[in-house]
């Protein structure tokens, strides 16, 4: 992603804040629900596995704001609203909502969860901004991590840009905070190589998926850039 293109997004988010959230409940800390795939989700405890999501709340004072992760695996931007996933995030009453999904997305079009880059997926992002801001929640959108598959020459291939692009894209047009998780992902792939990135991975086959060591990495790459794009969640962060 361009400089340029970031600077876009961030002076949209800017522009865009000036309209009000939803208030949080009086009695209760603000909410902040995060929607997604099993690269994000909640695992139990007896699992390998785990999803960036679960490691968010870390960075927020409980007290003030509540993390609900709502991410499932599976899912992508069309069956997480089919199947009625994104209706009940809604009806949890969000001040914000965290967005990432791709990797589901970007399957062969005979899945049904499969949506193309250019055209559903876009269509789906709408949805969720549009919906998001209807029931009084301020949305942002994470593009999906990169899966980490390395080239002969040792660096990542990034079969999920096309997903990212169109998600910077449809941030652009409806002027909604973005983390560019692909990108900080990519890099910090890249950095790791494809031996020290097995670090990263719930089993060394799986280029997709993380253990603890790695959504937390994936979650420090989130809060890297979460309060620069949103800067009204800087009160509710804990001092690390």
């Amino acid at each position: 992603m361009k400089a340029s293109s970031l600077l876009i997004i961030v002076l949209f988010s800017l522009a865009w804040r000036s309209a009000p959230a939803g208030e949080p409940a009086a009695n209760g800390p603000v909410r902040l629900v995060i929607v997604g795939d099993s690269t994000v989700c909640n695992y139990p405890t007896n699992s390998v596995r785990r999803g960036w999501g679960m490691f968010i709340q870390d960075y927020f004072n409980r007290n003030q704001l509540q993390v609900i992760n709502l991410a499932l695996s599976g899912r992508s931007t069309k069956t997480f609203i089919q199947e009625g996933h994104w209706a009940e995030a809604l009806s949890r009453k969000p001040d914000y909502v965290l967005i990432q999904f791709g990797h589901n997305d970007s399957h062969t079009p005979d899945h049904p969860e499969a949506t193309a880059a250019s055209t559903t997926y876009k269509q789906y992002l709408r949805q969720y901004i549009e919906e998001a801001r209807a029931a009084g929640a301020r949305p942002v959108l994470i593009t999906p991590m990169c899966r980490r598959n390395f080239s002969t020459n040792g660096l990542i291939e990034n079969a999920l840009l096309p997903y990212a692009e169109a998600m910077q894209a449809v941030a652009l047009e409806k002027q909604v905070p973005l983390v560019d998780l692909n990108r900080a992902s990519v890099r910090l792939g890249n950095q790791l190589g494809p031996q020290g990135s097995q670090a990263l991975a719930n089993d060394p086959k799986d280029a997709t998926h993380f253990n603890a060591r790695g959504a937390q990495a994936m979650a420090r790459l989130v809060m890297e850039s979460l309060p620069l794009v949103e800067p009204s969640l800087k009160p509710y962060e804990t001092s690390r």
